[in-house]
């Protein structure tokens, strides 16, 4: 079934066509700048041949051998260890000096020698294969060298310079402690008010537990979890201070 509009005199009208305004088109604030890089970048010539040049005058015509290459001027080449080289050969045709002769028995002079020379001492090496490889056996390691070494077993020196540094700390502390014990500005806690003062953290410790396992599983609030994370660090400065008490049998406090 086919529908028409109610006919009204409305529609009898003349309605303007509105057209939509077209947004202006976007133009880059880089535009200048990206044409002068650009210009800048290319080069004269670069892909369209050589450059235009003028033509040669008849004057300036090609000579014999100018296309030749123009070699520097050939100069007397020298070593730099010459200096620290011996002297040439003789040729054949120099004569030597005639009449020189020496007193040296070179036959007594090598035999000496080979008697006092020591004998060179063979590399101990090793061999890992059926086919005859062989190796260094003292890089290899498994040869023990450090146990023949001088100071082996021996306290190594910086262990014994930290010791005298450790001893000498001390010494000064305890004339430190008994400078002032003479003044009057330290005095020893007894055990008795030791052992109460490591009773009194101990049962603060388990009064701040009982708390903290009285929380809430589910930490989803601000407050739950600002008051979880003080307990926690109350349970950490009571559980350092009680390790303090129970490590050190003598507690100084000042007066």
């Amino acid at each position: 079934m086919t529908t028409y509009d109610e006919p009204s005199i409305y529609n009898l009208l003349t309605v303007e066509e509105v057209k939509e305004k077209k947004p202006k088109k976007h133009t880059s604030k880089f535009r200048e700048t990206v044409k002068e890089e650009y210009v800048a970048g290319r080069d004269t010539y670069k892909t369209m041949g050589p450059a235009k040049v003028p033509p040669p005058q008849p004057t300036e015509y090609l000579k014999k051998h100018e296309k030749e290459p123009q070699l520097p001027k050939k100069e007397e080449f020298h070593y730099a260890c010459e200096d620290r080289k011996k002297p040439a050969v003789p040729k054949k045709d120099e004569t030597p000096l005639m009449g020189l002769k020496t007193t040296k028995n070179f036959i007594n002079t090598n035999a000496v020698e080979n008697i006092t020379s020591v004998p060179k001492v063979p590399v101990k090496k090793f061999v890992d294969t059926r086919h005859g490889d062989t190796h260094e056996l003292i890089p290899s390691g498994f040869e023990p060298i450090f146990v023949h070494k001088k100071d082996f077993g021996e306290v190594p020196t910086y262990l014994v310079k930290r010791k005298e540094e450790i001893k000498r700390a001390q010494e000064e502390y305890d004339q430190y402690i008994a400078e002032n014990f003479k003044r009057g500005a330290l005095r020893q806690l007894s055990e008795d008010e030791r052992q109460a003062i490591l009773d009194g953290l101990k049962a603060n410790w388990e009064d701040i537990q009982d708390q903290y396992q009285s929380l809430s599983v589910v930490t989803d609030t601000y407050p739950k979890k600002q008051k979880k994370e003080r307990l926690e660090a109350q349970m950490k400065q009571l559980e350092r201070d009680i390790e303090l008490f129970e490590k050190h049998k003598l507690i100084y406090i000042g007066n």
